[in-house]
């Protein structure tokens, strides 16, 4: 069983119009929320993250929802379930963390129970007045593909860290460890897009991959999107294949009209979008489903 299956059955069992994008937009009350987790030995391993550390991803990566929708973030309430034997030193570090990623997003509560793993959860609120909210669903024929920022650097900086977890204690001087450890949410870029577009457009992030996040805009709009790997943004010494697969770099990628490039600053264009039915071409070559090499949480 995988993970957009169990997305699916969810979908059909609830009946609900608000499951598919990243947020659920709630029109009536004008705001967007999103809840995501992290799970020791699944996201993270406690002997190369700080609490710290920590703490400011648990924030970036919810926030990073928000951004992607379009909204303000405004509010987060965070969740510890936590050993028997974690240490007021871990608390008070991993909410200097998390206060400092939040910034001017506040953090109103949450709760705290015990378990035999460190499992965070996380909810993020964001304001959708005087922006235009995104959905999967409306990417439309000749539309321009954008991203913000590198691709591939979080994956290569997991796979440093697995060689040598002492690369933690040194993220400041290296970019790869920093995109992997502490994430930066693109508020501006997410910001610029919201306050300028008139037009229904598609938006997500790239924590699953950014091909993932391809071929889920591409699905939920029926379209095809044509990607050229040469235009994306990704250092040298980063491989295409961790470019496109790699997951946890928090960057966006957006479909939007051409006129709007005009009025944004600080993107990439990387493709763009054709008539037909729900595939990827990249490089000139159509998928129809994703590649095995897609970030999944229950891959086997």
């Amino acid at each position: 069983m995988k993970e957009r299956e169990f997305i699916k059955i969810i979908k059909s069992t609830l009946n609900s119009p608000y499951i598919g994008d990243d947020c659920a937009y709630l029109k009536d009350l004008n705001i967007v929320i999103s809840q995501d987790s992290l799970v020791e030995d699944i996201h993270f391993k406690k002997d190369f993250i700080t609490p710290y550390q920590l703490g400011y991803k648990t924030v970036m990566v919810n926030i990073s929802d928000i951004c992607a929708s379009g909204a303000k973030p405004k509010y987060l309430t965070i969740s510890l379930s936590l050993p028997s034997n974690t240490t007021n030193d871990f608390i008070e570090n991993f909410y200097k963390g998390a206060k400092d990623a939040a910034k001017d997003v506040e953090i109103v509560g949450g709760d705290i129970t015990g378990s035999d793993k460190i499992y965070i959860s996380a909810t993020a609120i964001g304001d959708t007045r005087n922006r235009n909210i995104s959905s999967r669903s409306y990417a439309k024929p000749d539309y321009k593909i954008i991203v913000s920022g590198e691709h591939g650097n979080s994956a290569k900086g997991l796979a440093m860290l697995l060689c040598d977890k002492s690369l933690s204690q040194n993220e400041i001087t290296n970019k790869f460890v920093k995109a992997h450890l502490m994430p930066q949410a693109q508020r501006d870029f997410s910001q610029q897009i919201a306050e300028n577009i008139k037009d229904n457009y598609a938006m997500m992030d790239t924590s699953d991959g950014l091909a993932d996040a391809l071929f889920q805009i591409a699905k939920a709009s029926n379209v095809i999107i044509n990607i050229d790997t040469k235009k994306i943004p990704h250092d040298k010494s980063v491989d295409i294949h961790t470019v496109l697969y790699g997951g946890e770099d928090y960057q966006l990628v957006a479909a939007v009209p051409e006129n709007l490039l005009q009025k944004i600053s600080d993107y990439t264009i990387i493709g763009y979008v054709e008539k037909g039915s729900a595939a990827v071409k990249i490089d000139g070559q159509i998928f129809t489903e994703p590649d095995s090499s897609l970030f999944n949480h229950f891959k086997e």
